[in-house]
């Protein structure tokens, strides 16, 4: 049943999805969600504010308003389906990656060897924040604020050699797969990111291979959406780690030989025959002759056979 009582109220404008506030609710009554903190439902808040002095951004206030009733038992079977959840995935019981936002310092190769003279010389990561991974990444999350961003291929992540030392220090990290992942959840993700963070540049890094180059290709659609200039720098690295290509330019606008417009794509490979669709997206061959009919025009057209892509 309804009535006026006290109740929590979360200023979105404030919040930055921390999550300080979610453990401090003894009712389990706040969760994050897409990046702020949310009430799951109003009979679990009791509207007394404990939550209130855990968040360092003052987002969290005690209004009055129609509400259902606080409802203890419904607290109880709450908290109990917590508590099963989490006994049921022990690896997961910190919460979704999604939902501990952290930001935080690299760790210092010099600081280390201060600290202890005996210690190895290993490089140290250079992760500055958590969670890293583009459909994780709430699109407020305050690491973005006037951020250089490296938008890199997961399997970048793997055959880059120097990320650590090169390619990670000062930037924001955002990983992603563009054959497996949504695209159209990206290109929203990037728009809003781009309209909203003042971010300053982003370096974009993608394997030699057609369905990888859907990377880039979004990243420039999310700018061109937001209507925005930023800097972009496009690396394309081999299997083995090495540099294929390297090209800077503004707003997606892709420079150098080739006619991007005329680029074909294997279908088995999962991206664009024809030019006609975005890449990553699997297509049924048959009508195109399979790889081996399409390896020579995309050897023609940049001599690698890296794709090129029209906006």
């Amino acid at each position: 049943m309804k009535t006026t009582r006290k109740i929590i109220k979360i200023d979105d404008e404030l919040c930055d999805g921390c999550g300080q506030c979610v453990p401090s609710c003894a009712e389990g009554a706040l969760q994050i969600v897409d990046g702020k903190a949310r009430i799951v439902s109003d009979n679990l808040c009791d509207g007394l504010g404990a939550c209130m002095g855990d968040c360092p951004n003052g987002a969290l206030k005690i209004i009055e308003r129609e509400a259902d009733e606080f409802d203890e038992d419904a607290v109880e079977e709450h908290l109990t389906k917590i508590k099963k959840t989490d006994q049921a995935a022990p690896a997961m019981t910190c919460g979704c990656p999604s939902q501990q936002i952290q930001a935080f310092a690299p760790a210092s190769d010099c600081a280390c060897m201060e600290d202890n003279p005996s210690a190895d010389a290993t490089p140290r990561s250079a992760l500055t924040h958590w969670p890293v991974q583009i459909r994780l990444i709430p699109t407020t999350a305050p690491f973005l604020k006037n951020a250089d961003l490296l938008v890199l291929a997961d399997c970048g992540a793997v055959a880059a050699a120097n990320l650590h030392t090169e390619l990670l220090p000062g930037k924001v990290v955002m990983m992603g797969c563009p054959k497996f992942d949504d695209l159209d959840e990206y290109m929203a993700r990037f728009t809003e990111i781009f309209a909203k963070s003042g971010v300053r540049s982003v370096t974009v890094i993608s394997m030699e291979v057609p369905c990888c180059a859907g990377l880039a290709w979004v990243v420039r659609k999310g700018l061109a959406a937001a209507k925005t200039e930023i800097p972009i720098t496009e690396i394309i690295i081999s299997g083995q780690g090495k540099v294929v290509s390297e090209k800077n330019h503004e707003m997606g606008q892709r420079r150098g030989q080739g006619n991007s417009k005329s680029a074909v794509f294997c279908p088995k490979t999962g991206a664009r025959p024809g030019g006609g669709d975005r890449p990553g997206r699997r297509k049924k061959s048959g009508d195109h002759g399979g790889c081996q009919s399409h390896a020579p025009k995309i050897s023609q057209q940049n001599g690698r056979g890296s794709q090129r892509l029209s906006d």
